[in-house]
């Protein structure tokens, strides 16, 4: 794992990164806050350990930089301040952990392990895709073939529904619940009136067939097989 260790006494530095080291992690080391900010734009790291006392820039103004700039790297403060109010601060401003010198070694590198087996976080998806139907949720706009393609905001949701379920069938009941927030069934044919009409605007007008019915089961949009 690569880890930049940014820490201004070169005692704690060197025995942190020792320890590291021989952990088995690539560690980096830097004991400015502004160096730590251009290093973290240039490279990426899996885990962040940082002091909150740094020249340049302190350790709370380059963590709160580096979530404002869109970095999701693990951050865990290392640090004298160890106050209950400093450690809200410093969790308030984006890190993911709070470990107060004097440490254990051992503690360290325990919280390390536990940063680094947590989830990537998910990207937000702005852009859906299956064959040349392509839909824009920010926008709210919907293409296929390049065509643009008028929906109603029910149809846009739908469509939304079972582009991101794509290749899977998705049942009445779950088009009910995500599209209509009807966790009871309404006794309409509200569900089968919109898919008719979205499928005249997605598939009617283009030589094959996007929406697919799936007998008793629900309905599965997918490409062309």
């Amino acid at each position: 794992m690569h880890i930049l260790l940014v820490e201004d006494d070169q005692r704690t530095a060197e025995y942190a990164a020792k320890g590291l080291t021989e952990a088995g992690h690539v560690v980096d080391t830097l004991d400015n806050g502004r160096e730590a900010m251009a290093q973290c734009m240039q490279t990426e790291y899996e885990v962040l350990v940082v002091d909150r006392m740094l020249p340049g820039m302190d350790g709370l103004a380059l963590v709160k930089g580096l979530r404002a700039a869109g970095l999701k790297t693990p951050v865990i403060f290392l640090t004298a301040v160890s106050g209950v109010d400093d450690r809200v601060e410093g969790l308030e401003a984006g890190a993911d952990d709070y470990l107060t010198k004097p440490f254990a070694f051992s503690e360290l590198l325990a919280r390390v392990n536990a940063l680094s087996r947590r989830p990537a976080a998910s990207v937000e998806v702005t852009h859906l895709n299956v064959a040349d139907l392509e839909l824009d949720l920010l926008k709210r706009t919907a293409r296929r073939g390049g065509v643009n393609i008028e929906l109603q905001p029910r149809e846009f949701t739908l469509l939304e529904v079972l582009m991101r379920n794509s290749d899977r069938v998705v049942s009445r009941t779950m088009l009910l619940e995500q599209v209509w927030d009807f966790h009871f069934d309404p006794k309409t044919s509200v569900v089968e009136t919109h898919i008719s009409r979205l499928r005249t605007k997605i598939d009617k007008p283009f030589d094959q067939a996007l929406l697919h019915t799936v007998r008793n089961l629900g309905y599965s949009l997918h490409a062309p097989r």
